[in-house]
């Protein structure tokens, strides 16, 4: 998130009414509900994590048990068991 001076955003009179509320503090102003983004939007983060989820229940095929895939990959155990149950339900 960057952070814009609201001088240069806003119309002279709101940035006088905004200083009457709020002078000297760095707020901020959430997006309207509408234009929102949904997790992972933004990033290719969503495809990677999908990616590796399908690597984990590949190599689970494979033979590997869930001690070995959580070394190899990073995760507890616990994380490797959710990952399953959910691409294999």
């Amino acid at each position: 998130m960057s952070y814009q001076s609201a001088i240069e955003l806003l119309p002279k009179e709101i940035m006088e009414q905004v200083q009457e509320y709020a002078e000297g503090l760095t707020i901020y102003i959430p997006r309207k509900e509408d234009k929102k983004k949904r997790w992972g939007e933004n990033t290719d983060t969503k495809q990677i994590i999908a990616s590796r989820n399908r690597c984990i229940c590949l190599d689970f095929q494979n033979g590997m048990n869930i001690r070995q895939l959580a070394e190899k990959y990073f995760l507890v155990e616990k994380s490797i068991q959710r990952i399953l149950r959910q691409e294999n339900p």
